[in-house]
């Protein structure tokens, strides 16, 4: 009998509290009905997301509810600075010493008869140029004669220019006679064609490197070809050696007169048109898109169609967009870029020039740009098809003409750290350290993903802080670190005394000798500058077409920069 009362109790007790069990389950239902109605949509995952939407561009003034709505409005002007936004407030003080000393022997004093050394070179225009002035130094270390370079012509642009179609034989010949033994093509051998080794030395061989390894091939054979050079010799050598690197890049290599004739058109073109100008390496190609593995926010279509381009590198490993994107290692958009420069004091008025191939998305793509500068040139609108014919079936000279005006251009902007942006940041260096500007891409990232919840003003200044070391000033890398041909410390001095004599001047109350005031750039001792040739560069040709070379060791990418002279194994494996 306990049971069914027990049962009996425990039923009444529920009745009476059932009403407050439906009131409470009520107002959870109300709770999450209110919650549900005032939160925002769900964010889509970032591969199918709309493109997102352009910056509203300003002439600087708000005014009524757009400004109560759109705190993020682009002025037209650039505004006022403290610093001269064309040129390099500390250039003054350093020139560039690439004399060899007295101590440099003559190339007749050295040089030893039937060694001839030959060079195939490997890639794009840039590449190649560093493979012609790493081989001279390669030569003098061997004290070797060198026969004219040959230009890689099988690679992706299939380009058939030889050397004297891109650059003055005679006087690459003639300049270097002091340094190096040149001749245009090997003799012959008692009247026959002279037989030859071929083989690979490691990326960033020194001399002992090729010493132990391609000297004693050379005293044997009399005749060595070294292939696919590009990046062949170490970053770190004699001074004397180095300045000859330089003698040769900035002084020995004059492409030929067509195309120098070509190039200064377009720079008088620019000229005619504005006092001042940038140059723009876009770099927003379809194949450099793929080959990054990043993604802007094209949705599927773009997924599928980079997807497709990015087949093309069998060995390429799956990256994550967003992280890349994180970490700094994708291209700005030709928004962000223009939104860049405006931060950095670029007016609308301001004239640039863009050195690029087949934009992504093409007008669409470029339009936020050309809406902030107007003034946009390309060598394709600057010249007549008929003048650009000559020129327009090969790859290498048409890069030509668009390094020529990026070279004389007061600014010069890189949108990645590949072959042509190297050469020609170690370049401006060289001649007077004209303004390079390299995104800090990381840093900018986070706050273009930010910047519709911060005002213009506030935006522009940070741009300019996280640029400060990245804009080609002197000694924002360290002597010695990075690439040689990106930063060639060897062949650039300072002028100490007239750095004292400025350093003596008396300075406005509260400014110290070494504050910098709110828009002065920051010199850097060190920057997180890749040491490395710049793998991650589809110009590369071993990127392009020799992928799977480095792809030997059970599938994984191996990096040639990591073959030493103490691991003849790996080498041999390469040299197949």
């Amino acid at each position: 009998m306990a049971l069914p009362r027990r049962r009996h109790h425990w039923y009444h007790r529920l009745r009476r509290l059932s009403p407050v069990i439906f009131a409470f389950s009520g107002a959870l239902l109300l709770l999450f009905s209110l919650l549900s109605f005032f939160a925002p949509p769900p964010i889509e995952p970032d591969h199918r997301r709309a493109r997102p939407q352009h910056s509203k561009i300003s002439d600087g003034v708000d005014n009524g509810a757009a400004a109560a709505t759109v705190s993020f409005r682009v002025p037209k002007s650039g505004g006022k600075l403290q610093r001269n936004i064309w040129s390099s407030r500390n250039a003054e003080f350093y020139y560039r010493c690439s004399n060899a000393s007295t101590k440099f022997a003559r190339a007749a004093a050295i040089t030893q008869p039937n060694r001839y050394l030959m060079i195939a070179t490997s890639g794009g225009l840039n590449q190649q140029r560093t493979g012609i002035t790493d081989s001279v130094v390669a030569a003098r270390i061997l004290n070797a004669t060198l026969v004219v370079p040959k230009l890689d012509q099988k690679s992706f642009w299939k380009d058939s220019s030889d050397f004297s179609d891109i650059f003055d034989v005679g006087w690459f010949i003639s300049s270097l006679a002091n340094d190096v033994k040149i001749i245009k093509q090997l003799p012959k051998k008692g009247g026959k064609p002279w037989g030859f080794r071929s083989m690979r030395v490691p990326r960033k061989c020194s001399e002992r490197c090729y010493h132990n390894r391609v000297l004693p091939v050379l005293l044997k054979r009399h005749v060595v070809q070294l292939s696919k050079f590009d990046y062949r010799l170490s970053n770190r050598l004699d001074t004397g050696l180095q300045k000859l690197r330089c003698r040769v890049n900035y002084h020995a290599l004059k492409f030929t007169s067509p195309i120098s004739k070509m190039g200064d058109k377009l720079v008088h073109r620019m000229r005619m048109r504005s006092k001042n100008f940038i140059a723009l390496h876009l770099r927003f190609e379809p194949d450099m898109l793929a080959f990054s593995g990043c993604y802007y926010g094209g949705g599927e279509k773009e997924i599928k169609e980079l997807g497709a381009i990015r087949k093309r590198w069998k060995t390429l490993h799956i990256t994550n967009p967003d992280r890349a994107r994180r970490q700094g290692k994708c291209p700005l958009t030709p928004e962000e870029i223009g939104l860049m420069l405006r931060a950095l004091g670029y007016g609308s008025d301001v004239h640039i020039y863009v050195a690029s191939g087949e934009i992504y998305g093409g007008e669409e793509t470029l339009a936020p740009l050309k809406a902030l500068f107007p003034n946009f040139y390309t060598k394709e609108t600057l010249a007549s098809k008929k003048e650009l014919d000559p020129f327009s079936s090969f790859s290498s000279r048409m890069a030509a003409l668009d390094f020529i005006v990026c070279d004389e251009s007061d600014v010069f902007v890189t949108n990645n750290n590949g072959n042509m942006a190297k050469i020609l940041a170690g370049r401006r260096r060289y001649f007077g350290h004209k303004p390079t500007i390299r995104p800090n891409a990381k840093k900018l990232h986070r706050l273009f993903s930010a910047k519709n919840n911060m005002t213009w003003e506030a935006f522009a200044s940070k741009v300019r802080s996280y640029q400060r070391g990245f804009m080609g000033e002197p000694m924002e890398v360290r002597p010695g670190r990075g690439e040689f041909h990106e930063n060639p410390s060897s062949c650039i001095c300072e002028d100490s005394e007239a750095k004292a004599k400025r350093d003596s001047r008396p300075r406005k109350l509260g400014k110290g000798k070494d504050t910098p005031t709110k828009d002065e750039v920051v010199v850097v001792d060190d920057q997180d500058i890749n040491e490395d040739p710049e793998w991650s560069d589809p110009d590369d040709e071993d990127n392009r077409d020799g992928l799977q070379e480095n792809n030997l060791l059970n599938g994984t990418l191996l990096d040639y920069d990591a073959v030493t002279s103490d691991e003849p194994e790996l080498e041999d494996m390469l040299s197949d």
